[in-house]
This record gives structure tokens, sequence and C-alpha cells, in this order.
């Protein structure tokens, strides 16, 4: 895989992981509220998602490669910062709001 292609792929990763979270836990507990727990885990996975594509602009930041790559790799850590601190809270507001309190 190129530079430029991992460098997109770390910039494109924390959204797509954040927007398959929401709209999928969303569908999931909308239709069982009782199953908060496969919640948990989903945010463990897509945060996990996250820290990969952070991991990966870490890497390529600095690898000699052209400007726009190394930019998108410097851009790709903010985003993956940014969508990581989504899904944490909303992982966190799993555990402390029982879903079926309504």
């Amino acid at each position: 895989m190129t530079p430029s292609a991992k460098a997109w792929l770390a910039l494109s990763l924390p959204p797509v992981a954040w927007f398959t979270f929401e709209q999928g836990l969303s569908a999931v507990l909308h239709a069982d509220c009782t199953r908060t727990g496969i919640g948990v885990v989903w945010g463990l996975t897509a945060l996990g998602l996250c820290v990969f594509a952070a991991h990966s602009g870490w890497r390529l930041r600095r690898a000699p490669q052209t400007l726009v790559s190394a930019w998108m790799a410097r851009l790709a850590l903010a985003v993956a910062g940014i969508f990581g601190l989504a899904i944490a809270f909303q992982t966190l507001a799993i555990l402390i709001v029982p879903a079926c309190a309504r």
C-alpha cells in the first residue's frame, strides 16, 4: 500500500468507525434496550480502530513521502483524537445511563 493510501485510510477510518458505532448501536439498542453489553464492546472496538488510525498516522508523519501525505498523516492524528474522544464519551454514557430508562 502506498504512503498516500495509508494516510487516506488513517484519515477516513475514525469517522467511519464513529458513524457505524452511533448508527449501529442506535439500531441495536432501539430494538432491544437490554443489550447494553454489546454497546460497550462495540465502543471499545471503535475506539481501538481510532487508536490504530492514530498509530498509522504517527508512523506516517515522518516517513519520506510527499508533503501532502505528511500533512494528511498529521491531520489523521487530530481526527483520530477527536472521534476517539467522541466514541469514548458515548461509551461512558452507555455505562452511566441505563438504556431502558424511558
